[in-house]
């Protein structure tokens, strides 16, 4: 068995001849201070994006099948097109630039800081900042479809699975309007929130439905949050529920009408209290079930919710910044969720500054040996 049946075998509770190692991708200057190591060369380090030809080249000196995050997103445009021009309102003298940026956000920069940028304001406040910033940008229209490289999928390589982008229902709002913001917008005008929600879903739709008429051989569907902090969501489940969750039904049923049947999410933080709305909603595989301080796992969402629920992700990445005995003691964490089935262990996020080339070598080898 290939890539892709191991892939779909696990997920579907079938046997499979072994467990794929793979990674959900690196920070930038990771990469670079492992070139200055001489682990990789700088072009490959500088080049390196997920899912690439570079990032396939490092997976495979580390030892990994792979990075899991194979989404075929960048065929369909979603969110903003076009986004907002990139504008530096002022300079400061401590050497932060106040910047708008593509989404519309104003913001706190500084060269060199490797971090996420500091929130001070946004354009999208209300219904008139809606329809004369946003609204317009949210249109479906073919020039956000690649068709080229559409065609391509047609010629590609049948042994590594393949997902579908299906974009992001409430975490692109989150992103343009901010968290306060979108309370705001929530509490003063409903019909606004249930509309900008109800556009940006309906243009995802639309672009996931023009892809699959051109192309539907993919493995699962993926949609991107990001909505979740270390002690829960930013959003209410019962507004989730109510407002978000028809539209997740409408794309997971397209999904399935072209045998798509595996769709996650990627959500961060603990999202224990959305799991079932994205179940009810056809989503049902949770990734990348960050450990984090709260020590997140498959484990009590199996035992709530059956097999109905699958994961990947759940290895704690900050292992590889330590030594091979911290190693061994988190795959031998891993094991009974593995043994559970529906599950692919995956690095919990990004492989972070200070980890040591050895140890994420040593971990795919340890990873093969372990589960075959």
């Amino acid at each position: 068995m290939n890539l892709r049946e191991n892939f779909s075998a696990i997920l579907h509770y079938r046997p499979y001849d072994r467990m794929p190692v793979v990674h959900f991708g690196f920070w930038d200057t990771l990469l670079v201070a492992w070139a200055k190591e001489g682990h990789i060369s700088m072009d490959q380090a500088l080049n390196w994006k997920d899912g690439n030809e570079t990032d396939q080249e490092i997976s495979h000196i580390l030892g990994f099948d792979g990075n899991w995050c194979q989404i075929f997103g960048d065929s369909g445009k979603g969110g903003l097109f076009p986004n907002f021009e990139r504008r530096i309102l002022e300079t400061l003298p401590d050497g932060h630039l106040k910047v708008m940026d593509e989404i519309g956000v104003i913001v706190f920069e500084k060269e060199n800081t490797v971090s996420i940028p500091m929130e001070i304001d946004h354009l999208l406040v209300d219904r008139k900042s809606y329809e004369e910033h946003y609204k317009w940008r949210l249109q479906y229209s073919d020039e956000r479809i690649d068709f080229e490289k559409l065609r391509s999928l047609k010629n590609r390589s049948p042994e590594s699975p393949l997902g579908i982008n299906c974009g992001s229902l409430f975490g692109d709002f989150r992103c343009w309007a901010g968290l306060t913001g979108t309370a705001y917008i929530y509490a003063d005008d409903k019909d606004l929130f249930k509309e900008i929600i109800a556009d940006t879903a309906d243009l995802y739709y639309r672009i996931v439905k023009r892809i699959l008429e051109e192309y539907d051989d993919f493995d699962f569907g993926h949609f991107w949050e990001d909505i979740c902090f270390r002690n829960g969501p930013m959003i209410s489940p019962d507004v989730f529920a109510e407002i978000v969750g028809p539209h997740y039904r409408r794309i997971t049923s397209l999904l399935l009408e072209h045998d798509i049947d595996i769709v996650s999410v990627d959500c961060d933080g603990k999202i224990d209290a959305l799991v079932p709305v994205w179940l009810e909603n056809g989503v049902n595989t949770m990734f990348p079930i960050e450990v984090g301080t709260w020590n997140g796992n498959i484990k009590p969402w199996r035992e709530k919710y059956g097999r109905d629920l699958r994961g990947i992700g759940g290895m704690n990445k900050n292992v590889f910044l330590e030594d091979y005995t911290a190693i061994d003691r988190e795959i031998e964490r891993l094991k009974p969720f593995v043994e559970s089935g529906g599950f692919i262990p995956c690095p919990d996020h990004k492989i972070a500054q200070g980890a040591k080339w050895e140890n994420v070598r040593y971990y795919c080898d340890r990873m093969r040996k372990v589960f075959g």
